[in-house]
């Protein structure tokens, strides 16, 4: 064997040692991530599925900032959680920034027995993730909110809409706004199955002098930030007065 062969052989040697090693690690690591889903609730686990009864935790953020890069997931996950609030609408590209790629008519709970939400003053579209974002938001978020400070249910929910081709604070030289592309809702009310009504701004109170209704507000902003990457409302500037804003993108940021 000449010096170039006996070369090659120990590169080769090497590379097949490197492969089993790799190999072993990754059969180490299949063991361990074994192991976690059989010990860690799902919920904890990064590489879990996003489920609607997953309570908000470490990595909610993360799963549902992962469902605007695949779309196939994010439809699985309506289709398997909610088919009943949501029609799945064409894809709709556009060349002004305003597309409606993968998105939804999210509608009202229709009341069918142990069905669960709320209703609206109207449908919207909105954009899979925002879908799915609200759906976990009226799940996690608005229900136990509205218990815990009003004592009743939230049934109806009133707001402003959601698709809008334009930029942010309409001005001309902006960044199109989330609502170009369906991925922000406009919150202005709730409605008590008491009958009683919360609205912005009205019941939008300073902390210090909060009754109910104020409280009940402050507690759904904080509950939204669970759920939704970008929460605007009326301390954060005088365009969100009268209203949440609730978007996808972002990560928690919350004014």
């Amino acid at each position: 064997m000449n010096g170039l062969q006996h070369k090659q052989r120990r590169k080769g040697m090497g590379l097949m040692l490197i492969c089993l090693v790799l190999i072993g690690l990754g059969v180490a690591v299949q063991r361990d991530i074994i192991v976690l889903d059989r010990w860690i609730p799902a919920h904890y686990l990064p590489w879990a599925p996003l489920q609607l009864e997953d309570p908000p935790g470490m990595v909610t953020g993360w799963k549902l900032s992962r469902l605007n890069e695949n779309p196939a997931a994010c439809r699985a996950f309506l289709e398997r959680e909610a088919p009943q609030r949501v029609t799945f609408l064409p894809d709709r590209p556009s060349n002004n920034g305003c597309d409606l790629i993968n998105s939804v008519r999210m509608h009202s709970a229709s009341g069918v027995s142990g069905e669960q939400g709320v209703r609206f003053n109207q449908s919207f579209i909105a954009s899979c993730p925002l879908a799915v974002s609200w759906l976990r938001f009226e799940r996690h978020g608005l229900k136990s909110a509205a218990q815990e400070v009003m004592g009743s249910e939230v049934t109806q929910v009133s707001h402003l809409g959601s698709y809008a081709c334009r930029n942010i604070y309409g001005r001309e030289n902006a960044r199109r706004s989330e609502h170009a592309t369906a991925d922000a809702l406009d919150v202005t009310g709730f409605t008590l199955a008491d009958g009683r009504q919360v609205r912005l701004p009205r019941d939008w109170t300073a902390p210090e002098d909060e009754d109910a209704p104020g409280r009940f507000l402050r507690a759904v902003q904080d509950a939204a930030c669970e759920s939704f990457g970008t929460v605007l409302g009326p301390d954060y500037n005088a365009a969100h007065r009268d209203h949440f804003h609730l978007g996808t993108r972002g990560w928690r940021f919350c004014r």
